[in-house]
């Protein structure tokens, strides 16, 4: 992988990361264009997805701050009751990483796959769209459904941040606290991930030059920040009909390539 090709995949998974569209999906898309094999790119993968966890602390740095002072008060209030609810959510993600992994990583080299869950996104941004009503607070059990939301999101092609804001409107919560919660939710299970993957052993055998993986974690930050600012607005304005019809000309369009 040359520094070109890192690049241009880095900047796909920092845009894709934060807009509905499946960053998963679009990086294999994006190997089967670039003729990239996938056996050859753990160590950037856990590059690219620690820059956009960098990205998200970014961007939500003040939150996050407020939501570290309050948890660590060691009492009941708002902020530890945030905290709980990011943790209640990430119960179901946790369990098909330890009990499903090997499964779940070898669905991902099915370009088919991709183009059906594309669409699935596709269906869950239009319902959300048209359907959410986005007036309550986030509850333990709203964080829960948005829990195995994400958790089914692991799936290439279903769009991790699109099911999870999407299935939160069709719940009923606010716009505006959705989105945040939808990106904070998923810092310490990419984080758990990236730590789990560097003391596994299996990234000692990586060919990929380094100037490669600066690249890829430079395209993935600033493209990161951008998408995850943008992002925010987007589901503020209620506009995710756009990536719906997106993710349906592109889910149709890799369907109809790997039948034909």
């Amino acid at each position: 992988m040359n520094w070109i090709e890192a690049l241009l995949l880095g900047i796909v998974q920092g845009l894709t990361e934060f807009l509905p569209v499946s960053s998963s999906g679009h990086l294999e898309i994006g190997k089967a264009l670039l003729g990239i094999e996938t056996s050859d790119d753990l160590l950037f993968t856990v590059v690219v997805h620690g820059a956009t966890v960098l990205s998200t602390i970014v961007v939500f740095w003040k939150e996050i701050v407020r939501l570290f002072k309050g948890f660590f008060k060691f009492k009941m209030n708002e902020e530890t009751d945030y905290v709980l609810k990011i943790f209640v959510s990430m119960i179901p993600v946790m369990i098909v990483g330890l009990f499903f992994k090997d499964y779940v990583e070898s669905l991902f080299e099915s370009l088919l796959l991709v183009g059906c869950m594309l669409l699935l996104t596709a269906l869950l941004l239009t319902l959300a769209t048209y359907l959410g009503s986005g007036k309550r607070d986030i509850s333990y059990r709203d964080a829960f459904i948005i829990g195995l939301a994400q958790c089914l999101a692991v799936l290439p092609g279903l769009s991790r941040s699109g099911t999870t804001i999407a299935t939160g409107l069709l719940l009923g919560n606010k716009k505006d606290s959705i989105a945040q919660f939808s990106f904070l939710m998923v810092l310490i299970p990419i984080l758990g991930e990236n730590i789990l993957s560097l003391f596994s052993g299996e990234l000692t055998s990586s060919s990929i030059p380094v100037a490669s993986l600066i690249a890829g974690f430079l395209g993935a930050f600033l493209s990161g920040w951008a998408a995850c600012k943008f992002m925010i607005g987007i589901v503020k304005r209620g506009k995710l009909v756009y990536f719906a019809a997106y993710c349906f000309i592109v889910g149709s369009i890799v369907i109809l390539t790997q039948l034909l």
